[in-house]
């Protein structure tokens, strides 16, 4: 395996395990390298669950829900098949992320109209879904590799990038529970003064009647009636 593969299969293992994730691929052009690039690695199946190989378009639609519309309008080599590609696989293996691979490694093209060394990335995870594109000028094996290799350094890249935001959004909004918080402690401490207040100032605190209350005058009222 490619020395440059195995390092970046490395760095995005390490931030699966680190967040305890799962991840999964989908590959055409590539046929199953990048799948080997992690199975290589020690542990894999507690981050690595499987992977599809679709090479035809037929493949791409039973397996991975690729739309023929899709193909049809994009051609197989396109973001929008790569996205597809890996939301289908991120669905069917219930992961975290997925990436997928659709490109040309030559010697020849099949008729498209997109050069040779051409490849989309596709990632996703359940928030979001991306896809990269690179033209690499080589033979179809140095092809393969350098796609596994870009289609890693994506992942990393995007997955940083995703985390960053993900940390962002939680310190806003740690951010706005606090200030949450202090605005109900200042009014709960303005609502204590006023009831103090009001309790001070309450009018029948001034005068107050008892039942006790001793008069030398009758204040009962009545008439005395004679009866004949």
């Amino acid at each position: 395996m490619d020395e440059d593969i195995q390092a970046a299969a490395a760095r995005l293992v390490r931030r699966l395990k680190e967040g305890g994730h799962t991840i999964t691929v989908a590959e055409s052009c590539t046929g199953g390298l990048l799948a080997s690039a992690f199975t290589d690695i020690a542990g894999a199946s507690n981050w690595f669950n499987q992977s599809w190989v679709t090479y035809s378009n037929d493949a791409k639609m039973a397996e991975l829900k690729v739309e023929l519309e899709t193909l049809e309008k994009y051609g197989a080599v396109s973001a929008n098949v790569a996205i597809e590609m890996a939301k289908g696989a991120l669905e069917q293996a219930g992961a975290d992320i997925a990436i997928s691979i659709t490109g040309i490694a030559g010697p020849g093209n099949d008729s498209s109209t997109k050069k040779v060394g051409t490849v989309y990335v596709g990632i996703a995870s359940n928030t979001w879904a991306n896809a990269e594109s690179t033209q690499i000028g080589g033979n179809r094996s140095e092809n393969k590799i350098g796609f596994v290799h870009f289609a890693l350094l994506t992942a990393i890249s995007l997955w940083d990038e995703a985390m960053e935001k993900a940390e962002a959004n939680r310190k806003k909004l740690a951010e706005i529970e606090a200030e949450k918080q202090q605005a109900r402690a200042a009014f709960e401490v303005e609502r204590a003064k006023r009831e103090a207040a009001a309790k001070q100032s309450a009018p029948w605190q001034d005068e107050s009647w008892s039942a006790e209350n001793t008069d030398d005058e009758d204040e009962s009222i009545g008439e005395e009636v004679e009866w004949n």
